[in-house]
């Protein structure tokens, strides 16, 4: 092949999106991470087809036993396996995660966008009014919203929609900024597009890196956000099994009954730490200085 049919071939052949894959593929630690996430979305998906046994389903001789090889996590305080409550728990934490990130980016996107694409005096005040939310403590005005709309899982989406999109916004915002001056938009303008096309087409296509790289991070805080809602007893109603709700419940005979709380919470664990690793990931792979 000649030298310029060589390089026109490896140019069709690379962009941001298909380098940042094949760096994304050659991080262990990220790939690690996704296979972990890849395994608890299929647990959560087939919850009702892995679950042992029904997850409200009592034993009341049987309360509080320790792992055994009828029940490989053992039972909790109304003898109900603490397995398929884990399983279950899978699908409540991955609704939470993967839920509430929809609708930071439904609220966040199209305000940092317009603020940064129009600017000027809506840009101003969009700004101020992203400043105040973001002056306000995340988890206390989560837990104040919840305290408005009471416990549930819609209820929970709504409350970390409603906290969460700040940081997004404000990355959009710059990445709009940033970009609205570049040559290309210039050149976009010249062949007459204008207002929301030349938004949508040609600026947000080119600041997804920074929104998809926050997204990955805002999913396993969401997770947290409602593990900590649950341990309070202000997350999920019972007897629906959340994991935060097992820690609250379970950690008051940490002593006596360990079980109840320690496994839960290493789920807990595993899953933030398997998304941090893939968000790392990401992040890193989407970055162009990145070789």
């Amino acid at each position: 092949m000649p030298p310029i049919a060589r390089a026109a071939a490896a140019t069709r052949g690379t962009s941001l999106w298909r380098d940042g894959l094949r760096r994304l593929l050659r991080n262990r630690l990220a790939m690690a991470g996704g296979v972990v996430i890849v395994l608890l979305c299929l647990i959560a998906i087939f919850a009702d087809v892995l679950m042992p046994l029904p997850y409200t389903k009592p034993n009341f001789e049987r309360l509080n036993e320790p792992p055994s090889r009828s029940y490989p996590l053992g039972t909790d305080a109304l003898g109900r396996d603490l397995l398929s409550r884990m399983i279950y728990g899978a699908r409540i934490s991955m609704l939470v995660g993967l839920g509430a990130q929809l609708l930071v980016v439904a609220i966040g996107v199209p305000i940092g966008a317009i603020s940064g694409y129009l600017g000027g005096r809506t840009d101003v005040i969009l700004t101020r009014f992203i400043d105040v939310m973001y002056a306000f403590p995340r988890l206390l005005f989560v837990i104040l919203v919840m305290s408005m709309l009471g416990a549930g899982l819609l209820n929970i989406f709504i409350a970390i929609g409603l906290t969460g999109w700040v940081g997004i916004a404000r990355q959009t915002r710059a990445q709009v900024l940033a970009l609205k001056g570049k040559e290309f938009v210039d050149a976009a303008r010249g062949l007459g597009v204008r207002g929301g096309r030349l938004l949508l087409r040609h600026i947000l296509p080119n600041a997804l890196t920074p929104i998809v790289v926050s997204v990955t991070f805002g999913i396993p805080e969401a997770i947290f956000t409602e593990a900590a809602l649950s341990f309070i007893g202000v997350g999920i109603n019972p007897p629906t099994p959340s994991w935060g709700q097992m820690v609250g419940e379970g950690q008051q005979f940490i002593r006596s009954y360990w079980h109840l709380c320690v496994f839960p919470a290493i789920a807990i664990a595993i899953t933030m730490l398997s998304f941090t690793f893939f968000g790392d990931g990401v992040r890193d792979a989407l970055d162009p200085k990145m070789k």
